[in-house]
C-alpha cells in the first residue's frame, strides 16, 4: 500500500496517465477520410451539405462553450473536465457511426466543438500536479504524445483503407475501443488539490508544506516562490494572502478559494497588464489572424481535394498526406529551437514573408487542378504555419511570467476563434453567402496575403528603426570618445 501511495505521488504517475490519455484520444484513423465517408454510400450526404451546413456548426459550438469550459475547468479542478472531454469524444464517434441525417451530423459537430474546447483541461491539468521544475518535461511529453497520436492515426487509417482491411464503419468501432482506453486512463488520473483561480489553497495543504519546510531546512523565500508559481496567473500579491491564511487554520479554506467575481477581476487585471506590451500585442494579433486562416484551411481542405479529384481513387492517400505533414511540421517547429536568429528584430519581417509564401501555396492549391500539387502545397502551408506559430510562442513567452501563459495563449486562441466564426458565418454558412469551395479558398489565400502585406510593412519599419537607433548610438559613442580624447590632452 505504501508503494502505491509513493507511486501516485510521483510526478511520473500523472504524467504517464495523461500521456496515455492524450495518445489514445487522438488516434483517429477515419479523420483523413471524413469527407469520402460522409459523401459516400455510408451517409449519402452531398458536398454542399457537409461544407455549408454541417462543418460550420463546429466553429459556432467551439466559440460558444470555450469561455464556460475554461472557467469550469478551473472550478472543477481539471480532471472532471478531462473525463467529460473523453465522454463527449465517445459520443461524437458513436453519433458519427450510427446516425445519418444532417441534423444528427450537426449534433456530432456540436459535441466535437465541446471536445476541442475541453483541450484547455488537458493542457492545464499537468501544471496542477507537478512541481515547477518539472513543467518543461511534462509539457514536452504531453504535447508530443498528441502529435504522435495524430500521426499514428493517420498512418493506421491509410493502411486500413489502402489494403481494404476495414470498412469506414468498422474503423469507427475500432476508434470507439481506443476512446474507451483513453476514458479508463482519464478516470485513473489523481484529482489535483489546487487550481489557478478558484482553489488556490485547500485544507490540509498547509501541513504538508510545513513538513516539507522542516525536511528541507525551511528556506522561507524559496517556499514563497514555489507557492506563488502554483496559484494565480501572475498575482504576486497572493503570497501575502496565503501567509495570512496559514496563520488562521479555521478560515483557511474560505480564504483560499476565490469567488467568481474575484476570478473575473483578476483575469481582467492580468489581461490588461499582459497586453500593455506593444511587441506582445503585435505577435498576438498575428497569432489570432493566422490561426483563424489555418483552421479554416485545415477544416475544409478535404472538400477542396474532393473537388479537384472527384473520384475515390486519390482520397485513399489522404492519411499518408496528413501523417507526412504532421511529421514535417513537427520537425520544422523543433528546428526553430536551434536557430540563432534575433527574432525580436527580424521576427515581424519573417511573419510577413512566410505568410506570403503560405498565401502563394494556397493560391497554387486552389488553381493548380492537380491533386498531387494540392497535397504538396498543403504540406508546405502547414509547415510554414507551424514554423511561424512556434516563433510567435517563443517571442510571447519571452515577455511573460510562467503564470500568465495560459491566459495569453487562451486569449489569442479565443481571438482566432472569433475571427473564424465571423468568416464561417459570412463565407461558408448556407444561411449567408454559402460559397462553393474554390471561392472559399480564394478568400483564404487573399486573407493570408493581407496578413503578409501588413506584417511585411511592420517588419520593414521595425528593422529600419532598429538600424537608425544603432547608427545614432554609434554616433553618440563616437562623440563621447572624441570628448574623452580631448580631455586627455
Amino acid at each position: 500500500m505504501e508503494s502505491v501511495k509513493r507511486l501516485s505521488s510521483d510526478w511520473r504517475y500523472p504524467t504517464t496517465l495523461l500521456c496515455v490519455y492524450g495518445f489514445f484520444s487522438t488516434v483517429k484513423p477515419l479523420e483523413p477520410f471524413l469527407i469520402p465517408f460522409l459523401t459516400g454510400p455510408d451517409k449519402n450526404l452531398t458536398t454542399e451539405q457537409v461544407n455549408n451546413q454541417i462543418f460550420p456548426v463546429w466553429t459556432y459550438s467551439y466559440l460558444s462553450v470555450l469561455v464556460p469550459v475554461f472557467l469550469l475547468t478551473d472550478w472543477l479542478r481539471y480532471k472532471t473536465v478531462v473525463v467529460f472531454q473523453c465522454v463527449m469524444l465517445f459520443i461524437t464517434t458513436a453519433l458519427l457511426r450510427w446516425t445519418e441525417s444532417v441534423p444528427a451530423m450537426q449534433a456530432t459537430q456540436f459535441c466535437y466543438g465541446v471536445v476541442t474546447a475541453s483541450d484547455v483541461a488537458y493542457f492545464s491539468y499537468i501544471y496542477s500536479v507537478v512541481d515547477l521544475k518539472r513543467y518543461r518535461k511534462a509539457t514536452s511529453y504531453s504535447r508530443s504524445i498528441q502529435l504522435l497520436g495524430y500521426t499514428v492515426g493517420s498512418v493506421l487509417g491509410q493502411l486500413l483503407v489502402s489494403f481494404d482491411l476495414m470498412s469506414y464503419d468498422n474503423i469507427l468501432v475500432f476508434t470507439l475501443v481506443l476512446t474507451a482506453v483513453a476514458l479508463v486512463a482519464s478516470c485513473l488520473l489523481p484529482m489535483p488539490q489546487r487550481s489557478m483561480f478558484f482553489h488556490r489553497k485547500l485544507s490540509g495543504q498547509r501541513a504538508s508544506e510545513e513538513g516539507a519546510k522542516r525536511h528541507s531546512g525551511g528556506s522561507e523565500g524559496e517556499e514563497r516562490d514555489s507557492e506563488t508559481s502554483n496559484t494565480s496567473l501572475g498575482d504576486k500579491g497572493d503570497t501575502k494572502e496565503e501567509q495570512r491564511v496559514e496563520e488562521d487554520e479555521d478560515s483557511e479554506e474560505i480564504k483560499g478559494e476565490a469567488s467568481c467575481s474575484q476570478v473575473v477581476l483578476q483575469l481582467w487585471r492580468d489581461f490588461r497588464q499582459c497586453y500593455s506590451s506593444r511587441q506582445l500585442l503585435y505577435w498576438s494579433v498575428w497569432w489570432a489572424m493566422a490561426t483563424c486562416g489555418y483552421n479554416q484551411t485545415v477544416n475544409y481542405v478535404q472538400v477542396l481535394w474532393e473537388h479537384v479529384q472527384p473520384s475515390q481513387n486519390f482520397s485513399i492517400y489522404n492519411g499518408g498526406v496528413e501523417a507526412a505533414s504532421n511529421l514535417l511540421s513537427a520537425a520544422t517547429a523543433y528546428g526553430i529551437g536551434f536557430t540563432e536568429v534575433r527574432w525580436e528584430q527580424w521576427g515581424e519581417l519573417a511573419l510577413g514573408g512566410f505568410s506570403g509564401l503560405g498565401a502563394a501555396a494556397l493560391f497554387l492549391m486552389t488553381f493548380a487542378g492537380n491533386i498531387w500539387v494540392c497535397y504538396a502545397t498543403y504540406t508546405i502551408f502547414k509547415c510554414l504555419y507551424m514554423l511561424l506559430i512556434t516563433i510567435a510562442m517563443y517571442q510571447i513567452a519571452a515577455d511573460l511570467s510562467m503564470e500568465r501563459y495560459a491566459l495569453v495563449f487562451g486569449a489569442n486562441s479565443f481571438g482566432a476563434l472569433l475571427l473564424q466564426t465571423i468568416i464561417t458565418s459570412v463565407v461558408v454558412d448556407s444561411g449567408a453567402l454559402g460559397l462553393p469551395i474554390v471561392p472559399q479558398f480564394i478568400i483564404y489565400a487573399s486573407y493570408f496575403s493581407v496578413i503578409s502585406v501588413v506584417f511585411l510593412l511592420r517588419g520593414i519599419f521595425s528593422v529600419c528603426k532598429a538600424q537608425r537607433m544603432k547608427k545614432e548610438q554609434l554616433s553618440l559613442n563616437g562623440k563621447q570618445s572624441e570628448i574623452c580624447e580631448e580631455h586627455k590632452f
